[in-house]
């Protein structure tokens, strides 16, 4: 399966891998936390040397990120827009009360799925998908759900299943 595919078939195939992606986030949940992230984060390393970003993008096509009010203040300076224009045009309130951008695909994802805020681009798409964050066994359940967005997140899992 070519990448593009992997893509397209990504949340079906997290739906047929749910109960090996439970089990694998158990295994990490028992593990000591520093012993989870050393995990997680080797596989983060191995599989971010096979996969680019910028040839899958599903993230910002999918997902509209949280955005912060220092995002806002940032992103709005970098417009040279006022930050209540920044609101009105650019954000909403999700279902759980969080501000989130307000279009998916990302009104800022360029046609070659670049960034055209890259350089003041809100935390939560910097940090995106936070294989990479200390205290991943905090954040373990989002883990599980990122699954169904980010192929690298799903081969992570896999990978750690399969060797672990």
């Amino acid at each position: 399966m070519n990448f593009q595919d992997e893509i397209k078939q990504l949340k079906n195939q997290s739906a047929l891998q749910k109960k090996t992606y439970q089990k694998t986030i158990q295994y990490l949940k028992n593990l000591k936390p520093l012993d989870a992230d050393e995990l997680i984060h080797s596989q983060h390393d191995l599989v971010f040397e096979e996969i680019d970003c910028l040839q899958c993008a599903n993230c910002c096509k999918t997902t509209p990120a949280l955005i912060s009010n220092e995002d806002i203040n940032r992103i709005s300076k970098h417009l040279q827009i006022s930050t209540k224009e920044f609101i009105v045009k650019y954000t909403r309130k999700d279902d759980d009360g969080d501000v989130v951008l307000n279009q998916t695909p990302c009104t800022f994802l360029n046609a070659d799925n670049t960034c055209a805020i890259y350089a003041v681009r809100p935390f939560a798409c910097k940090d995106y998908p936070h294989t990479h964050r200390k205290k991943m066994h905090q954040i373990l359940d989002l883990t599980l759900k990122n699954t169904e967005i980010c192929p690298a997140v799903a081969r992570i899992l896999q990978n750690i299943e399969q060797n672990y």
